[in-house]
């Protein structure tokens, strides 16, 4: 990459109890662009985000988010310095409005700064009252999506966020993290979803049983060799 990388990782093992389920992975991502992060189910992906973003230990190897190591640092630290993670699992307080959902990872607290959100996602803004529990499935990734590009950090993590939604509001996400990179901001996307992939990788990890096993511009890989790492 010709541009400074606003998050790097080299070398990074982790895992579970005494299993390894990261070995020796090595990244990073230029302001702007979008790294993602191929491979099948159980291959080490979410893992990979947990451990950048402070969730789960590194073991081994270090991370650099806009040039300062924070594999020693906690989540929130991180956070402070500049990341937002958006999560696959339990993305949202299921306890609390989407209105307060949202507010949690907004800076200035102010109708406008979710515009380009609810231009996008009007179900967001018809159930601001709403408690976040009660959405669809693919509604709770909308909001966590929404809420954590809302935060307007730097470095963006998102696993698997076009997961139960619908195409349409895929192609919503990806205006939007197009809109942001545009203003220089850096996404690691973990991706099962090929479509969506293609449209924003600049770069792409593919990985497996937690080893790089390629990596390289987006103009290198082809859609028939991604799909063969997804589903061989």
């Amino acid at each position: 990459m010709s541009a400074p990388a606003a998050l790097a990782f080299k070398d990074l093992a982790s895992g579970y109890g005494s299993a390894e389920v990261l070995r020796g992975l090595s990244g990073e991502v230029a302001p702007g662009q979008v790294l993602a992060v191929i491979g099948r189910n159980g291959v080490g992906k979410s893992s990979l985000l947990k451990v950048l973003g402070g969730h789960l230990p590194a073991w081994r190897g270090g991370i650099a988010l806009l040039g300062k190591p924070v594999e020693r640092l906690r989540p929130a630290e991180r956070h402070a310095l500049g990341l937002a993670y958006c999560q696959q699992e339990r993305p949202v307080f299921d306890s609390l409005s989407v209105r307060d959902n949202l507010a949690l990872g907004m800076k200035a607290a102010s109708p406008a700064d979710m515009k380009p959100f609810f231009e996008r996602f009007p179900v967001l803004e018809r159930r601001l009252a709403q408690q976040a529990g009660t959405l669809s499935g693919g509604e709770k990734k909308i909001l966590a999506f929404s809420r954590c590009l809302a935060e307007a950090q730097p470095v963006v993590l998102l696993d698997e966020p076009s997961e139960g939604v619908q195409w349409e509001n895929i192609l919503h996400m990806a205006a939007l993290i197009d809109a942001q990179r545009a203003r220089g901001v850096a996404f690691v996307l973990v991706e099962q979803n090929i479509e969506f992939a293609t449209r924003l990788a600049d770069h792409y990890l593919v990985i497996d049983q937690g080893r790089c096993v390629r990596h390289g511009p987006a103009a290198s890989m082809d859609r028939e060799e991604l799909l063969r790492h997804l589903h061989v």
